[in-house]
């Protein structure tokens, strides 16, 4: 099945909850951006999605079923369910009977910007809740708001998903405005979560679900960052969210990043310059790159032993800031003795 790379926002909310406009004037502008579906995660409710179908009829946009759990010990963002999963009995260490509750409606959870400033400005906003067994959490919130990776509360966040990275947890990463107000209210730039799915099943929100929990996704503030990994023996190539067996190792490998400048080229703007690409992975940097125009696009040989997971990333500029514009999740490699967590 032929698969494509197609523009998300996962967090957004209407005035059901605390947002400034309906879901069909949300709809309407997340069309007007280039974006191809948005997640509906009003605060504690699902009533919106009563107007989901008319909404996505007359704008030709997916819209995913979801609702963000807002609480006092944090937030955490729910997509692919059908039924209103309740949360009002957990305490600060009961998360993970929440967590089972969607997971039997095949939904996911996420955690949303875990070190945003909590009460008294936000109450709740900061993560508190006694997370025992990370494997039950399927997706952080890295980068979220507007021109996010300048922003203190996402470079933590973004170290927390590489920590657990490290610990062998495969957890995704994603991005999420927060979206609340009209878009032509924003002037800073905005990141998309761009999911890899099926042509076939492209407005199915278990395509969604599927593509965020095995971490098909990659993250930009500009243009899509594709990152792919090839052997150099028999041909075999991975991609954003493999796992590359564990029998093919001890072969040579070429990874390939490649910038795809096309994909909603007329909703961002970087200034022409020179890029860097970094791959990183769990031995830290494992090659840097400078890339510029016209060809934005770069290979090279690399070797696998130690690895568990190798991530692309993009430095450059965008409003004046020298920052990071993108990155993917990562392709996994097959532990030969996986240590048990």
């Amino acid at each position: 099945m032929s698969k494509k790379w197609l523009p998300y926002e996962l967090h957004t909310h209407t005035y059901h909850s605390d947002g400034e406009h309906s879901l069909f004037e949300l709809a309407q502008s997340a069309k007007e951006i280039g974006l191809f579906g948005i997640a509906m995660t009003d605060h504690n409710t699902m009533s919106p999605l009563l107007e989901c179908d008319l909404v996505e009829q007359e704008n030709h946009i997916h819209i995913v079923r979801g609702m963000e759990w807002t609480t006092f010990f944090g937030h955490m963002l729910i997509i692919g369910i059908t039924d209103y999963v309740d949360w009002r009995d957990l305490g600060i260490r009961d998360i993970h009977v929440g967590i089972e509750r969607v997971h039997r409606q095949d939904g996911i959870v996420g955690i949303a910007h875990p070190f945003r400033v909590g009460s008294p400005m936000c109450t709740g906003c900061f993560w508190e809740y006694e997370i025992t067994n990370w494997h039950d959490v399927d997706y952080i919130e890295v980068w979220s708001y507007t021109l996010p990776s300048i922003l203190t509360s996402n470079q933590r966040a973004y170290r927390m998903w590489t920590d657990l990275l490290n610990q062998g947890y495969r957890i995704t990463g994603v991005c999420g405005r927060d979206w609340h107000i009209s878009s032509k209210k924003t002037l800073e730039p905005v990141a998309v979560s761009y999911l890899q799915l099926g042509t076939q099943e492209l407005s199915a929100d278990k395509a969604v679900v599927e593509a965020i929990r095995t971490g098909a996704v990659s993250v930009t503030m500009g243009p899509l960052l594709l990152f792919t990994i090839k052997s150099a023996a028999n041909g075999s190539d991975f991609g954003i969210g493999d796992e590359i067996p564990l029998p093919h190792l001890d072969l040579a490998w070429e990874a390939t990043v490649a910038l795809d400048m096309s994909e909603r080229a007329d909703h961002w703007h970087l200034d022409e310059q020179k890029f860097t690409i970094v791959l990183f992975g769990n031995l830290g940097v494992m090659e840097e790159r400078v890339i510029a125009g016209p060809v934005y696009s770069v290979s090279f040989p690399f070797q696998t032993e130690g690895l568990t997971w190798l991530r692309a990333e993009l430095l450059g500029v965008v409003a004046n800031c020298r920052t990071m514009i993108a990155f993917t999740n990562p392709i996994y490699f097959q532990a030969a003795n996986p240590a048990a967590i």
